[in-house]
């Protein structure tokens, strides 16, 4: 069995990544150790890279069809890690997961209604909606004292009225790391639709739970979970192929389908450009052992944060995630107003986080850290972390 080089350092300046090459834009400062964006420093595993090679050795790239294989692949691997048996119909391909969210927002929501997202949240969430026209009413997330989160249902109940139509669950949340158990799911299935609210579930992080977590589909969690959602997905997170936008829709609710599959179809949004159905097949066919190697290697990284943490930076406590590459870590103890703290992160660690604030209410003295890089530069980015804290 081939195995994975996960302490590989690749150069990926210079080559269009959003990552590095937009260091200078936004953070001033060219030179920062890359750790916001999510996307992984991994390289692309090879069953993947070969895959599209294949493809380009035929070089003519006119209109193309979707392969046969496109939804048995997807509808297999569901089936098979997440235990949710999709009919191939209920599904659609989408261009990008963030553009579906403002897809289905310009189609089930009218410009005097509103959209629920439960702060801190993955930023585009609140974005994308006012971008659009629409209002968006702040549901934020209890947080515990352990610092983990829970949904606030008594605050739901009162923030939303009438013309509230929808609900953006982030499932697994981002950027708190939470695998959302059943008990909540089938509660906020329940109350959305009996107030026929439309729950837009991003699962894009569904294949990376950590430590034996086990992911649920917002769907599967009861008929009015399926009758009143829909639920975004893609290889793109766990194989590292965000640049191949490779999203899918999954709808199971025949009149929400019928609705936001024909508007998808009108406007040709549903047709996937040549690469996403193929790098989709090769890794939900092929991709089972890189998925498992991977994980290792990120939870492996996880623990160095922790443990650096508490052994030399004691006033910063990260939340352990129970999925994905990203931790969201707690920065109050440093006493530091939200300018001093991106100052610190910034210009005196030379680091590139996402500061806590963008994610909104409830964000503020936190940062983000992307760990899914190779532990001798997150071993670099903790120790600039903490020379810069001992100048304080």
């Amino acid at each position: 069995m081939e195995r994975y080089d996960f302490d590989k350092i690749v150069n990926r300046r210079g080559t269009g990544a959003l990552k590095v090459d937009a260091l200078q834009e936004r953070y001033g400062n060219p030179d920062l150790l890359p750790l916001w964006v999510a996307d992984m420093d991994f390289e692309t595993p090879s069953f993947i890279t070969g895959a599209l090679h294949r493809r380009l050795e035929h070089s003519l790239f006119g209109y193309t069809v979707e392969p046969e294989e496109y939804r048995p692949a997807i509808v297999g691997w569901i089936a098979s890690h997440h235990g949710w048996k999709v009919e191939p119909d209920w599904l659609v391909y989408i261009p990008g997961i963030m553009k579906g969210i403002g897809l289905a927002v310009n189609v089930f929501v009218k410009e005097d209604e509103k959209v629920i997202i439960q702060p801190p949240v993955y930023h585009p969430f609140r974005i994308v909606p006012q971008a659009n026209g629409r209002e968006v009413v702040y549901n934020p997330l209890h947080e515990n004292e352990d610092g983990s989160y829970s949904m606030d249902f008594e605050n739901l109940e009162a923030v939303a009225d009438e013309k509230c139509r929808m609900l953006l669950l982030s499932n697994p949340h981002n950027p708190g790391g939470v695998v959302w158990d059943r008990e909540t799911l089938v509660r906020l299935a329940d109350f959305c639709h009996r107030r026929h609210i439309l729950v837009i579930s991003d699962e894009i992080h569904c294949d990376m739970a950590l430590w034996g977590n086990k992911h649920i589909p917002f769907a599967t969690v009861s008929e009015e979970a399926a009758s009143c959602s829909i639920t975004f997905g893609a290889p793109s997170k766990t194989f590292n192929i965000a640049g191949i936008v490779s999203s899918y829709a999954i709808v199971p609710d025949r009149d929400i389908r019928s609705r936001f599959f024909g508007w998808l179809k009108a406007n040709e949004l549903d047709e996937a450009p040549l690469f996403a159905p193929i790098a989709t097949i090769a890794a939900f066919r092929e991709g089972e052992p890189w998925r498992r190697e991977m994980l290792g290697y990120v939870e492996g990284n996880i623990d160095f944060v922790m443990d650096y943490c508490r052994k030399h930076l004691l006033a910063i406590r990260p939340l352990r995630p129970q999925a994905s590459f990203l931790i969201w870590m707690d920065c109050r103890g440093l006493g530091l107003e939200h300018e001093q703290l991106v100052d610190l992160f910034v210009n005196k660690a030379k680091l590139a986080l996402n500061d806590g604030k963008m994610f909104g209410p409830g964000g503020e003295g936190f940062m983000r850290m992307n760990v899914g890089t190779s532990r001798a530069v997150l071993q670099q980015a903790m120790e600039q972390l903490r020379q810069a804290v001992e100048t304080l």
